[in-house]
């Protein structure tokens, strides 16, 4: 199976679905991960270019991750940038690739960028349909970031509703947190969200709602089957 993950920013696909990621890859499976914005510079931080793809690289090794696809859409912008170029961009990542199951962000998402990825993406799995030689998609999932799904506060979306839960284990839910360390900032102090035991935290209460050993959460929006 061809995974692809499609995020806003670097460090997105380890918070969402590191675990998992890290799990399918050991298994042999294809991961490839999209991040549209390449560049971090916001709220008085900036990190470079250089160091950003290090921790990138880095990480990437650490899950398993085959191929990484950067993007230069402006950090904390993407309500400026015409929907239809993030969706070209996703569709191009889609078709080279031959991704069967795509993973992004939940349209709830209290992060601006998080939430128009998610739109973008939405609209590019239905690349199949308009081109003959493109890789049917098997399934859409959502995922949850911790820090920014949890802050949902608009009641009138639909929220983060898992319905798809993957076991992942004491050893893979330890390689989320030491991809997750190779970027600056990544781990913080307990008890934010990104610590790493409201980390392992969620993890076991994910577990816990599918009788599971350690789990990440999913709410899958589209599946297809022949």
């Amino acid at each position: 199976m061809i995974y692809l993950v499609v995020v806003a920013h670097p460090d997105d696909e380890i918070l969402g679905a590191g675990a998992t990621l890290y799990k399918f890859a050991k298994e042999g499976h294809i991961v490839i991960v999209c991040i549209l914005s390449g560049i971090l510079r916001t709220r008085g931080k900036y990190f470079q270019v250089k160091e950003l793809k290090e921790n990138i690289i880095n990480s990437s090794k650490i899950l398993g991750i085959k191929k990484v696809i950067i993007g230069d859409f402006p950090n904390i912008e993407f309500n400026t940038v015409p929907h239809l170029k993030l969706v070209k961009v996703i569709e191009n990542a889609i078709a080279i690739t031959k991704a069967e199951v795509i993973i992004t962000h939940h349209p709830s998402d209290l992060n601006n960028d998080h939430l128009h990825t998610s739109l973008a993406c939405q609209a590019a799995v239905r690349l199949f349909q308009q081109k003959n030689d493109i890789t049917p998609i098997k399934e859409l999932l959502f995922m949850e970031v911790p820090s920014s799904t949890n802050w949902n506060l608009n009641r009138a979306i639909n929220q983060f509703n898992p319905n798809t839960f993957v076991e992942v284990g004491d050893e893979s839910i330890n390689k989320k947190i030491e991809a997750l360390s190779k970027y600056k900032d990544g781990i913080q102090d307990y008890p934010h969200p990104r610590s790493g035991e409201a980390i392992k935290g969620l993890s076991l209460y994910r577990g816990s709602q599918a009788g599971m050993v350690y789990a990440e959460a999913f709410e899958c929006v589209f599946r297809r089957e022949n």
